[in-house]
């Protein structure tokens, strides 16, 4: 008995040995690692990027428009194909949009650093053109291949359109790179709408380069003081009427840059609403009256533009009801009320019918200024408004009224040079015609949106646009575009109507 025992005694030992050399040899457990954290400091959706202390949140849209009885989504239908009103309006026309952007912060001992990046993926419909010779082209926007005949496959052509919109810096109340101008608004160009074209006030919805200075005094009231390039958005038309342009306003003579606008700011932002004040200097800046330096040149003339906007939120109406309204002049910067997204409502050729000729006509141009040979830049004054009521008929459907309003006017010596004897408008019209290149713009829309699930919205957008021309008589057309003859049109007011459907998904 001893001895057997002993033996298993033995026999368990060995086999615990065995055991703990087995369990020596397996890898020890791990402490978990979280390779993605979430970053608090700064709202839903932002991340610590792994192994530093800067934060990061994606974001974006897709988008699918489309618009009816216009050439362009969605700003206007007063030029070009759009504004002929014939066979090569465009019945629909139809966009489809990946926006993605990318927001770092980091906080230092100076402050948070914050960069900013948002671009654009867009396929949008183009227009037909007529080649003169009873045949037609089609130019897909942003195509990488050549315009495909109206009898090929136009749709093989692959292209598409990339948008670099907002990419700044912001540290220590500085904000450097492309970004909304400190001009505009917090709505920017959209008091409720979602139509691109609205006029009368600010806008560069899809930034402006510029450079910054914030100040936050507290309690909502802050102002701003900045210089932003004028290049990209700002330029309206520095018109030298000695060179053959549209229906004799002459054709736009730009210089190099020379100065940046300079735009400062003051805004209060409190529970309430908001009111901001902002006003802008912007220079014009020509180039010669000939083709060679020794012509000359007109001097330098210094434009500026000031706007008002107020914001009223949870009006009686209905909790989160707001109404947003703004309201502009300008003297030799026109793009501060008719924005860049606005620009045909400053370029306005409308054709429509007429009991007394071919067709009608109605024109209606804002540039900066316009000069004629050797005379120096007549600045040209707007002034506008635009705003929007919003009512949230329950947490899934909303609708807003709005409505914009544009005047343009051109001093005496400009009428002169223009309409006065040999002018190079008055001479395109017949005999006894009034001539008067003062216009206005009156724009008037109603939108309902449906969000079924949260970041889902479906919308439907109809604007009315009317251009209120002075002119009267006939205008004698000796060459035009669009299948339109040679022939006389009468100078009429012309009205025209769009409708956007929207389907957006925000993530």
């Amino acid at each position: 008995m001893k001895t057997l025992k002993t033996l298993a005694l033995s026999a368990a030992a060995g086999l615990l040995a065995m055991g703990g050399a087995r369990a020596a040899d397996l890898p020890l457990k791990e402490k978990a690692v979280q390779y993605v954290r979430v970053c608090s400091l700064y709202g839903a959706g932002f991340y610590y990027i792994p192994g530093t202390d800067t934060c990061i949140k994606l974001g974006g849209y897709l988008r699918a428009d489309v618009l009816a009885n216009a050439n362009a989504v969605d700003t206007g239908n007063e030029s070009g194909a759009g504004g002929a009103n014939n066979r090569f309006t465009n019945g629909y026309t139809w966009r489809s949009r990946e926006d993605l952007n990318v927001d770092t912060r980091t906080a230092t001992e100076y402050g948070l650093v914050r960069t900013y990046f948002d671009a654009r993926f867009t396929w949008t419909d183009d227009t037909y053109s007529g080649t003169g010779k009873g045949s037609t082209v089609y130019s897909q926007i942003g195509s990488t291949g050549v315009s495909a005949p109206n009898n090929a496959n136009a749709g093989a052509v692959a292209g598409g359109t990339l948008g670099v919109y907002y990419a700044f810096i912001q540290f220590a109340g500085f904000t450097i790179g492309k970004a909304v101008s400190a001009f505009s608004t917090p709505w920017h160009n959209y008091p409720g709408n979602n139509f691109d074209g609205l006029v009368g006030g600010g806008g560069t919805d899809t930034g402006v380069n510029q450079f910054t200075y914030t100040v936050e005094f507290g309690q909502g009231i802050s102002a701003s003081i900045s210089a932003q390039d004028q290049t990209a958005y700002y330029q309206a038309g520095v018109n030298n009427l000695a060179v053959p342009g549209t229906f004799g306003y002459g054709t736009s003579d730009y210089a190099g840059s020379g100065a940046p606008d300079i735009v400062g700011q003051v805004r209060v932002d409190q529970a309430w609403g908001l009111f901001q004040a902002s006003v802008a200097e912007h220079d014009n800046h020509a180039a010669y009256y000939g083709a060679t330096e020794p012509s000359g040149h007109p001097d330098d003339v210094w434009g500026w533009a000031g706007q008002l906007g107020l914001s009223i939120k949870n009006i009686p109406t209905g909790a989160r009801d707001t109404i947003n309204v703004e309201g502009v002049y300008t003297d030799g910067a026109t793009r501060y009320n008719i924005q860049d997204l606005a620009a045909s409502a400053g370029a306005a050729t409308v054709y429509g019918s007429s009991s007394v000729a071919y067709q009608s006509v109605g024109f209606g141009f804002a540039p900066d200024t316009v000069f004629g040979p050797g005379g120096s830049q007549q600045l040209i004054q707007t002034w506008g408004m635009r705003g929007a009521y919003t009512h949230n008929w329950n947490p899934a459907w909303n609708s807003s009224i709005y409505g914009a309003y544009a005047a343009v006017r051109y001093n005496n010596t400009a009428k002169a040079l223009m309409c006065g004897p040999g002018g190079t408008v008055l001479v395109h019209l017949t005999a006894g015609s009034t001539c008067d290149p003062d216009y206005n713009i009156a724009q008037l829309g109603f939108i309902t949106r449906w969000t079924p699930v949260k970041n889902l919205t479906f919308s439907a957008d109809l604007t009315w646009i009317h251009l209120d021309q002075r002119y009267a008589g006939f205008f004698e057309a000796v060459s035009t575009a669009l299948a339109k003859p040679a022939t006389d049109y009468e100078l009429k007011n012309q009205d025209t109507v769009l409708l956007l459907f929207r389907a957006q998904r925000n993530w």
